[in-house]
């Protein structure tokens, strides 16, 4: 059979990782790909020390990789958005099938990209791209492609499950976890994209699409960060037997789309809840199959790689044919519903949990209920928690029943205009799953 031959753009960590998993595992990959798999060409600036790269040929112009004539499949590790855009359209232009770890790139501009694919009558893959080691794009789209995807909830950012973690395991501020998350590597410089839960709304978008058959829709998703959830959060939590976790949700409804990420108090007995550290894990409801949960490595050089040489075999066992090939969203370009749309998070109907800190003093506890029942907010339980010393406050934790997020926010607007509230008050959502 004829090799195919693949070139790799940027060799850091992802890159660096597919390099070394494809010369150790040659033998293995090219068996189940039926025909010889070979890296033909590297692009990248520097060399990776952790990789014996030998003669290999190696260019520092990426754009060489993508033009090669020589070169079957481009695998895209630079990340980022413009360069690592133009390198793919070009690759395309050039009838290369291309690999891509670029959770970003695909959930703001994979409709672009797709589309060119298709014009051109290539593959674009792109496992890597969610949950890294994890085969959640072919679970999603082969593996339960007879259901009708109810919804899904995911831990899609090991980072910040590493952050809540160590939170609830050792009583430690969120400022303090960071900063250790930032020295071990899990966290980057500025880690605005993890905590904040960019990044794992990019993945969302990614499932969401494929779980509904939708266009990609990243600017139409909410987004919600961790920094302002608190031990004591966590704790209070626990004691109503919950756990805090940073949540990406899709959900369809009669209306439209669900589509967040947010810190979401879950039952502590559900298999989710007790996915710790940097692990990953995304539970999905389909109406045949019922709920199932994978999980495992959500980052890293080689559990990355492995998803990414998946994409690979996958390529080979059908670059002769590429129109046999699965649609990059498991639905035909056709069938992809513009009809069904991504509801605003004012519409959506959840319950919460709420921490007020007020003060210490009768007819507070009053207040606040009264204010809920003139928002028609049902209260499943409310608990006022040790005055502190600090401040003569004490904190009011109160679970509500489902309630549209738009009449919330008024009521939590209203609540923090009461003269006893001291500060703001922090609404966490809950999901039973």
């Amino acid at each position: 059979m004829k090799p195919v031959k693949v070139g790799i753009c940027g060799l850091g960590t992802v890159g660096g990782g597919t390099f070394n998993v494809l010369q150790r595992n040659a033998s293995i990959i090219s068996a189940r790909a039926g025909c010889p798999v070979i890296i033909g060409q590297i692009g990248a600036r520097r060399e990776n020390p952790a990789c014996d790269t030998g003669d290999t040929p190696i260019t520092h112009d990426i754009f060489d990789v993508a033009r090669n004539p020589d070169i079957d499949i481009v695998v895209e590790t630079i990340g980022g958005y413009d360069v690592a855009k133009e390198l793919i359209l070009t690759a395309i232009e050039n009838g290369k099938h291309v690999v891509t770890a670029n959770k970003a790139l695909i959930a703001e501009h994979g409709n672009e990209i797709f589309q060119a694919a298709r014009d051109n009558n290539v593959i674009v893959a792109y496992e890597a791209a969610v949950a890294g080691g994890i085969p959640m794009i072919k679970c999603l789209r082969e593996g339960l492609s007879a259901n009708k995807v109810e919804w899904l909830a995911g831990i899609i950012n090991g980072t910040g499950n590493y952050i809540l973690t160590e939170m609830g395991d050792h009583n430690r501020p969120f400022p303090d976890v960071l900063k250790e998350a930032q020295a071990l590597g899990y966290a980057e410089a500025d880690p605005t994209f993890d905590v904040e839960g960019i990044d794992a709304c990019h993945k969302l978008t990614i499932m969401a699409s494929i779980a509904f058959g939708i266009p990609l829709q990243f600017n139409r998703a909410y987004t919600e960060g961790i920094s302002r959830i608190t031990p004591s959060d966590i704790q209070y939590a626990a004691s109503l037997g919950f756990r805090i976790k940073h949540l990406g949700v899709a959900r369809q409804t009669s209306e439209g789309v669900e589509l967040r990420v947010h810190p979401t108090l879950i039952p502590s007995s559900r298999p989710l809840a007790n996915i710790n550290g940097v692990m990953n894990a995304v539970v999905v409801q389909g109406d045949a199959v019922g709920q199932t949960m994978i999980s495992g490595p959500g980052a890293g050089a080689e559990p990355t790689a492995s998803s990414v040489i998946a994409d690979i075999i996958d390529i080979a066992r059908t670059m002769e044919s590429p129109d046999v090939a699965v649609n990059a969203l498991g639905f035909s370009q056709e069938s992809l519903s513009n009809s069904l749309p991504v509801l605003p998070v004012t519409d959506i109907e959840c319950s919460a949990y709420l921490r007020i800190h007020a003060d210490d003093h009768p007819g507070v506890m009053n207040a606040v209920t009264q204010v809920l029942s003139k928002q028609g907010i049902n209260i499943d339980a409310i608990t006022q928690k040790v005055t502190r010393e600090d401040d003569g406050c004490a904190d009011i934790v109160i679970l509500t029943h489902k309630t549209r997020e738009g009449t919330m926010n008024n009521a939590i607007a209203e609540l923090e205009a009461l003269k006893d509230i001291k500060s703001p008050i922090t609404r966490i959502r809950v999901e039973t799953l």
